[in-house]
C-alpha cells in the first residue's frame, strides 16, 4: 500500500506555523489547507461561509465529548436538531479534515486537525512554537503594531486557541505528547523549519 503524507500544523500565534506549513507543501508538491477548509466545510455541509469564517477557532462553553469522537453520529449536520450552530460548525470542519486527508495528500494548519485524525496511521503532527519577545518582534513588522499592541494580539490569538483545542479534545493544545514534532522556530528559522520537518517525514516513512 502506497505511503500517504499527512501532516498537521499546530502554532503558537507569531511563530511563522502558516507560513511553514505553507512552504512545506509547495516544497512536498501536496494541497495546503488553513482557511480554505472554511469555504470547504461550507459547500459540504450547507451553511454559509461567514458563519464559519465568524467562529473560526472560537472556544465554546461545552461540547457534547460523544460528537467530538464519533461526528457521523449526527448524520445531516447542518439539519441536526438540537445541536448548537458553534458544534454544527465544529463538526462540518472535522469532517472535512478527515474528507481532504483521504482524498490526496496535505499539509493542514489548525483547527484541532491532529485531533480529527489521530486514528489516522498516516498523519504526522507539529507544533511550532517560539519565545514570546520573537514573536512579538515578527508581529510588530508583520502588522505595523506597537510592542504593547503586538503582544496583546499574541496572547488574546494564542488564548483562543488553545480554549478552541481542549474544548474540542480530550488534550492540551500546545503539549508536546501530543505532537510527533515540536520546533522552535527562533531557533532554526521557518526555512530549516521546513527542512527538518521533510526530514522527518522520510524517516518516519523509511521506519515503516
Amino acid at each position: 500500500m502506497a505511503k500517504r503524507t499527512v501532516i498537521t500544523i499546530g502554532r503558537e500565534f507569531g511563530s511563522g506555523g502558516r507560513e511553514i506549513g505553507k512552504k512545506l507543501a509547495d516544497e512536498l508538491g501536496i494541497a495546503f489547507y488553513d482557511k480554505e477548509l472554511l469555504e470547504i466545510a461550507a459547500q459540504e455541509s450547507g451553511i454559509c461561509r461567514e458563519l464559519f469564517e465568524s467562529n473560526d477557532e472560537k472556544p465554546v462553553s461545552s461540547l457534547l465529548y460523544s460528537l467530538s469522537v464519533n461526528p457521523y453520529s449526527v448524520g445531516n449536520i447542518a439539519g441536526a436538531a438540537n445541536i448548537p450552530l458553534t458544534q454544527k460548525l465544529f463538526l462540518a470542519q472535522f469532517e472535512t479534515i478527515q474528507k481532504l486527508a483521504k482524498k490526496s495528500d496535505c499539509v493542514i494548519v489548525g483547527r484541532c486537525a491532529d485531533y480529527a485524525l489521530r486514528g489516522d496511521p498516516d498523519c504526522i503532527n507539529v507544533f511550532i512554537h517560539a519565545p514570546l519577545g520573537y514573536r512579538v518582534a515578527r508581529i510588530k513588522e508583520l502588522h505595523e503594531l506597537s510592542s504593547n499592541e503586538a503582544k496583546d494580539l499574541i496572547v488574546k490569538t494564542d488564548k483562543k486557541r488553545a480554549a478552541y483545542y481542549n474544548a474540542y479534545s480530550d488534550k492540551k493544545w500546545g503539549e508536546t505528547a501530543n505532537y510527533h514534532l515540536a520546533i522552535d522556530s527562533s531557533v532554526i528559522g521557518g526555512k530549516n523549519a521546513v527542512e527538518l520537518i521533510k526530514q522527518f517525514v522520510g524517516m518516519r516513512q523509511d521506519a515503516r
